[in-house]
């Protein structure tokens, strides 16, 4: 039986701080992930929404993957395979959002995916609720409180959503979001764009990396630049 999921996302303006939403409809009780990004485009948002529904899930997974973009559900059942054939190129240059589309075609290859295109704003509720949730990872991403017509998100169960009979393979839901304030995030977002990735990836790795290290770590690296810099 495959699990049903809703996932949007979108930008206010576009390109500008965006979100993303994701209901999970899983037999124990809907789990909802939602985030943002200070900037970003409506593409990339919807195309990060897929993503993180699919990582909370482990390889082998069945489910129905319900989105109102047909960027998203075009790109993975019709597109993909020819631009990878092309090199990951279209006939008129490069696919946009190139290291979104390459995460979620290998997260799509190691589940059973039915994509399924939803008409927006059409009153179904699981989409609904997803399109609030992106606004309120917005929300979230630019350090404003919750609207008050917007319920919170509720939290993953303490279990992953498994398919039958299969062991969890990937790691606990990524559903979290932390604030950073204005000067912070101007800072992340030129870096990851030096680096060529989006803020949320590079700020991921940057997190994944100052956990490895450790608290000692960190403070050798901190000493060791501070030994580098010039004299005032």
């Amino acid at each position: 039986m495959r699990t049903i999921v809703y996932a949007d996302g979108g930008c206010d303006p576009n390109p500008g701080p965006g979100g993303w939403g994701v209901v999970i409809q899983a037999p124990d009780g809907p789990i909802e992930l939602c985030g943002g990004e200070t900037q970003s485009t409506n593409n990339r948002m919807e195309l990060t929404a897929a993503i993180r529904a699919l990582e909370h899930f482990p390889e082998g997974a069945a489910i129905e993957m319900r989105c109102d973009s047909q960027y998203v559900v075009k790109s993975v059942t019709e597109w993909i395979r020819g631009w990878k054939l092309k090199g990951w190129r279209t006939t008129t240059g490069p696919v946009k959002n190139v290291e979104l589309m390459q995460r979620l075609d290998e997260l799509a290859a190691r589940r059973d995916v039915r994509w399924v295109w939803v008409k927006g704003h059409s009153g179904e509720a699981g989409n609904e609720r997803a399109d609030r949730l992106a606004a309120q990872g917005r929300r979230q991403a630019l350090g404003l409180p919750p609207r008050a017509d917007i319920a919170p998100a509720r939290a993953p169960a303490a279990s992953p959503v498994l398919a039958p009979s299969a062991p969890p393979a990937e790691p606990a839901p990524r559903g979290t979001s932390i604030p950073v304030d204005g000067a912070l995030g101007l800072r992340l977002s030129r870096a990851a764009k030096q680096a060529g990735t989006t803020p949320q990836a590079y700020a991921d790795e940057v997190l994944r990396l100052a956990v490895d290290l450790g608290p000692e770590g960190l403070a050798l690296l901190r000493d060791a630049k501070a030994r580098k810099l010039p004299a005032a």
